[in-house]
């Protein structure tokens, strides 16, 4: 990730007490991760290009492998083959060396709570309804990433809590089985 990508869109500091278990690099796959659904209107008041979840297959993405890793409960990302350096969101070039030898790399299922806040006013279009609720930046060990945090109120959460992936299947109103991820509370 790059220093600006880090600032703008993580704002990540180093957490001195995670867990040896969050920064494992093996992938950290011990246990099937849960699953919820995202369920989307199916008229949909506002045009495809604002939908919150983008199209996730080959045509529409160079991404689509992190989707389909994803989509068979493997949340992944890009590791470049020339500097070994491993950024989130996956990429399709290295910011750090500008190489395109990317191959994708397993993340841990489980991490910890680096920050949170609680959406308590207006949310994306589509999600209107779904206020009050929690979104966090997860120290996932290798990379942060952000992430909507289910299962928990605002009050119930402290910084450093152990979260785990929650693998969210979407319906809605597109012939694609899309998905994308939460985290939840161990």
């Amino acid at each position: 990730m790059t220093s600006r990508d880090d600032a703008d869109e993580h704002r990540n500091a180093d957490h001195a007490d995670a867990s040896a278990e969050a920064h494992r690099t093996d992938g950290g796959e011990s246990a099937e991760p849960t699953r919820g659904t995202i369920t989307l209107p199916e008229e949909i008041e506002f045009p495809r290009l604002l939908d919150f979840y983008e199209q996730q297959d080959a045509d529409h993405t160079r991404i689509h492998e992190f989707y389909d890793n994803l989509r068979e409960g493997s949340l992944t990302t890009t590791e470049c083959g020339d500097c070994g350096a491993v950024h989130y969101p996956p990429r399709v070039v290295c910011p750090d060396c500008l190489g395109d030898d990317l191959g994708y790399t397993s993340l841990p299922h489980e991490g910890h709570l680096h920050s949170f806040t609680a959406v308590r006013g207006t949310a994306p279009i589509g999600m209107t309804d779904d206020p009050p609720f929690v979104v966090g930046v997860v120290d996932l060990g290798p990379v942060r990433l952000s992430a909507r945090i289910d299962g928990a109120e605002y009050d119930d959460l402290e910084l450093g809590d152990a979260v785990r992936l929650k693998v969210m299947d979407i319906e809605g109103p597109t012939d694609q089985d899309r998905v994308f991820y939460r985290f939840e509370p161990v």
